[in-house]
């Protein structure tokens, strides 16, 4: 286990609440990159095969929450995208 990987995922864990939060109430995709995200998303996959396949410890748990935060964060990036469709139909 090592403590500056564990440190790295915290210091990203922390971040996106952020992120989410801005997504909620903005109601908005501006600023965001479902691209960006899908990559960010992909390395903590890639982090977690590495865990369960070559080096398994607690710090797959941080691996899984920050994927977590991701995949709603993306969840959130398809219901902005379908709210500004909405909004772009009404008018």
């Amino acid at each position: 286990m090592s403590v500056f990987e564990i440190s790295m995922l915290i210091c990203f864990g922390i971040s996106w609440p952020f992120s989410i939060y801005k997504s909620y109430t903005s109601r908005s995709t501006k600023g965001k990159s479902l691209v960006f995200l899908y990559v960010i998303a992909a390395g903590y996959v890639a982090g977690i095969l590495h865990k369960m396949f070559y080096h398994f410890d607690g710090v797959i748990v941080f691996y899984l929450i920050n994927l977590l935060l991701v995949i709603a964060d993306i969840a959130l990036f398809y219901r902005n995208m379908w709210i500004e469709k909405q909004r772009s139909t009404q008018r």
